[in-house]
């Protein structure tokens, strides 16, 4: 078997070195091609919600499902492991990790939060933590992650703190003083805080966390573990371990690194707690680490893990790399989003520093969004009606607000975007205004 190498014996001393750039890079035609599977005349400004995946890539992906399916018990004993390796090594080297044990790769960032948060549900039941210590989230936190915390969390007697962030937000300095002041809620009482959950890139509203600089909050005021959520990290942020100090981080995968889905990291700092990490899915790796646990919970498709090589290969056909499509979607997700607050006469939601590869805008106020269902059914009008997939955040308006903007697209940009995907979603809203249309009209 030779794919991506997954043959090749590799020991923990001999990691190898970041692949050099590619000397011919991915021609316009090339990059076409890469994604002519995606369906045509749709304004496609949505690639934060899953992601995208080129065909170079689904072809590894494919032989590594036929590997398997030709011959499965040497797939196992001679393929999966080495393969699994390749990819975590590639990760360690992206995300500046000390060792590779470090890295382990799951299905999604919501797996990652269930091991994390199982971890600290077993400190509290094991009475390390004594009930009504404060775990601290924001409130923006990731749906499916305010779920896991309560599932975990709280049930094992933890007390939850949210820290309130505006929105829209206008600088740094609003987010730090927010969570300040959730820290301090969280020592009332004599409480200590014994977890923080901190998200990299906010999902709705889209917005850049200062993580660094909350980490070291954290170190500063003694919070047990910190987790930093990084669903929407890798190729669209800056990821450095060394630099963020976070105990835990996670990052999708398939969302801004062209992974197919689904596949995800979880980075676990080396302490001495390590070993106390567990995948939730017990299987016949049980007690060897969580990075051995994890790349077997059963028979399954993996192969979405083991393309993680050849995806580095793609990157590498741009210029700068992952580090200049990263650069070039922040630069060109800005300058579409003010063409757009421009043309409706509306604002960003926040300055274009706090914002990665996706920026919400506000959509005019005569569209009168009322709620998050109202908001859902605009986006199924524009999908239905206009060909243009972006979701739509609802923001309840401020007392005594006049003409308030209640709603923002998250638009987003990646490398198969063209200027004319956001010139189409302009237009279906000015349409929409010039009409009289309302969100009335949608009940």
């Amino acid at each position: 078997m030779d794919i991506n190498g997954c043959d090749a014996k590799i020991s923990d001393t001999h990691l190898p070195k970041k692949p050099k750039l590619s000397p011919t890079l991915i021609s316009d035609t090339e990059l076409e091609s890469e994604f002519s599977h995606h369906v045509q005349n749709i304004a496609r400004i949505n690639n934060g919600s899953f992601g995208c995946c080129p065909k170079s890539v689904m072809s590894a992906q494919q032989k590594w499902q036929l590997e398997f399916l030709k011959q499965p018990d040497d797939f196992y004993f001679n393929g999966l492991k080495e393969g699994i390796l390749q990819s975590r090594l590639v990760i360690k080297d992206l995300v500046n990790a000390d060792h590779v044990d470090e890295i382990s790769i799951v299905d999604n960032a919501t797996t990652a939060a269930a091991i994390v948060l199982q971890s600290v549900a077993w400190d509290f039941i094991q009475g390390k933590f004594n009930k009504g210590d404060a775990a601290v989230m924001l409130h923006y936190a990731y749906g499916s992650v305010k779920k896991s915390v309560e599932a975990y969390v709280t049930r094992a007697g933890g007390y939850v703190i949210e820290v309130e962030l505006p929105f829209p937000v206008n600088s740094v300095s609003e987010i730090i003083s927010e969570f300040r002041r959730a820290l301090e809620r969280g020592k009332v009482n004599g409480r200590k805080v014994r977890l923080a959950v901190i998200d990299h890139v906010t999902s709705m509203p889209s917005v850049v966390i200062p993580v660094k600089e909350l980490v070291k909050i954290c170190r500063e005021e003694g919070v047990d573990k910190v987790f930093v959520d990084a669903a929407h990290g890798i190729g669209c942020v800056d990821v450095d371990m060394k630099e963020i100090g976070a105990d835990f981080y996670t990052s999708n995968l398939h969302k801004w690194f062209f992974c197919p889905p689904a596949a995800a990291f979880l980075y676990c700092r080396k302490s001495s707690e390590i070993d106390d990490l567990h995948h939730p899915v017990v299987s016949h790796e049980y007690g060897n680490g969580l990075a051995i646990e994890s790349a077997w919970i059963g028979t399954r498709d993996y192969s979405a893990q083991l393309v993680v090589p050849k995806v580095l290969e793609f990157v590498n056909r741009f210029e700068g790399g992952i580090e200049g499509i990263k650069k070039r979607n922040h630069k060109a997700v800005v300058e579409m989003g003010e063409m757009l607050a421009k043309a409706w006469g509306t604002h960003l939601g926040s300055p274009p520093e706090m914002c990665s590869s996706m920026i919400m805008v506000g959509l005019p106020a005569s569209l009168g969004i009322s709620s998050d269902s109202v908001a859902l059914k605009l986006r199924t009008h524009l999908r239905n009606n206009f060909s243009v997939e972006v979701p739509i955040y609802y923001r309840a308006p401020g007392d005594g607000v006049v003409n308030p903007v209640t709603g923002y697209a998250r638009i987003s940009h990646q490398v198969y975007n063209k200027p004319d995907d956001y010139y189409r979603f302009r237009d279906a809203i000015n349409q929409l205004v010039n009409d009289k249309f309302t969100c009335e009209l949608l009940s």
